[in-house]
């Protein structure tokens, strides 16, 4: 009846509204029960998971995986194992011009699921290591709509919207202008935008002020220039009206998008992230983010609770990029989970400003489930078809 079942671990799954020990059985790639003492005597292969936490396949919303294409891609399979990441969604680390060799070279030859926004600049990141670091959107002449939603639109099994890098560092003097057409492409495919700020010009105000519901902000909880909040530690207005507008608030840790104070303020004021992601990539795949456990141990050393945090990696990012069967164990989905541990060790996490702060517990990767079956320990699953 089943090919795999995973035994008596506690499983945390928001989008079934499930928070108990329970069984999982996988069959033919899918969920196909959830329960009490599901029967193994047809089971393929039993896992005894007594104290782990089952969870939905994790979905980390804001990735770098073009790995060997570009210079800040890193290895998607080598991040799974240790993470639990079943999804990556790549942030635009391709644009039209070099979709189709991420797709052919990366994304159909690994076995965790890639889903990529499409980057508004047609040469995608292409300047991005230690010594090397030119914005791609800060020449306009590589910033073609046109080729952006030809390329968006041959490839729409893979893409869930549109990614544009803007400030002072990805964009230099071009301003706002690569965000608009982003907006534009995004428009005609109906789909959302993904937007990044680092330093002004333009303003975060000027940002927010022009995304739609359902549109993105990366880097919500970032450090000063472009915090959402001021001198004061005082939400600034824009952030509240984006927020009540509907636009998505995704951490994107990676290397300067996450700042403590930044979070505890806007926690002091009830406002928590709706993804939480690591912008993991080449420069900060070894810290500060690490990639998506990490992070989500991080969250859970300011105070959120496991499954609320769960939520931000799995209901909410499948929710934003409208694919809501990515994001539940419920019978019929993906067969994708992560088999998790509360471990208690002492920790020290890191900020992108250099913050420290100590935990007592942190979140680790026991297994992963990838298409209804056990992936762990050198054992392979085929690549997704």
């Amino acid at each position: 009846m089943y090919d795999l079942i995973l035994k008596g671990g506690r499983v945390v799954d928001p989008a079934s509204s499930i928070d108990g020990i329970l069984d999982v059985g996988f069959a033919d790639g899918k969920v196909a029960a959830v329960g009490a003492n599901l029967e193994c005597v047809e089971a393929g292969e039993v896992k005894d998971v007594t104290g782990c936490v089952v969870t939905p396949g994790l979905i980390d919303f804001h990735t770098h995986v073009y790995w060997g294409g570009t210079s800040l891609g890193v290895d998607s399979e080598r991040i799974a194992r240790r993470s639990g990441t079943t999804t990556f969604v790549d942030a635009g680390s391709a644009g039209a011009g070099n979709l189709p060799g991420f797709r052919a070279h990366v994304i159909e030859r690994v076995a965790p699921r890639i889903l990529a926004y499409v980057n508004i600049s047609f040469a995608g990141i292409f300047g991005f290591s230690k010594n090397v670091m030119v914005g791609e959107c800060g020449d306009m002449r590589l910033v073609h709509p046109h080729e952006c939603l030809a390329a968006a639109k041959d490839n729409l099994d893979i893409v869930v919207g549109i990614k544009a890098r803007i400030g002072a560092k990805a964009g230099g003097m071009s301003g706002i202008a690569p965000l608009h057409l982003a907006i534009e492409v995004a428009d005609k495919l109906g789909l959302p935008v993904m937007a990044h700020i680092d330093n002004a010009p333009p303003s975060q105000k000027e940002v927010l002020e022009i995304l739609r519901p359902g549109d993105i902000l990366t880097h919500c909880f970032r450090p000063w220039p472009n915090a959402p909040i001021d001198g004061q530690r005082n939400i600034r207005a824009e952030v509240l009206a984006a927020r009540d507008r509907g636009v998505v608030f995704d951490i994107g840790h990676g290397q300067g998008g996450f700042s403590f104070d930044s979070c505890r303020a806007m926690f002091d004021e009830g406002i928590f992230p709706d993804v939480i992601s690591s912008d993991v990539h080449v420069l900060c795949v070894d810290g500060p983010a690490h990639d998506v456990l990490a992070v989500m141990s991080k969250f859970m050393a300011l105070g959120m609770n496991l499954t609320d945090v769960v939520r931000c990696v799995t209901l909410s990012p499948a929710q934003a990029m409208r694919r809501p069967e990515l994001g539940s164990l419920a019978v019929g989905t993906p067969g994708d989970a992560a088999i998790l541990e509360l471990r208690d060790e002492p920790v020290r996490h890191v900020d992108v400003s250099g913050e420290t702060l100590t935990a007592d517990t942190r979140l680790a990767a026991r297994g992963v489930v990838i298409g209804g079956h056990w992936w762990a320990n050198g054992d392979a699953p085929e690549p997704r078809s």
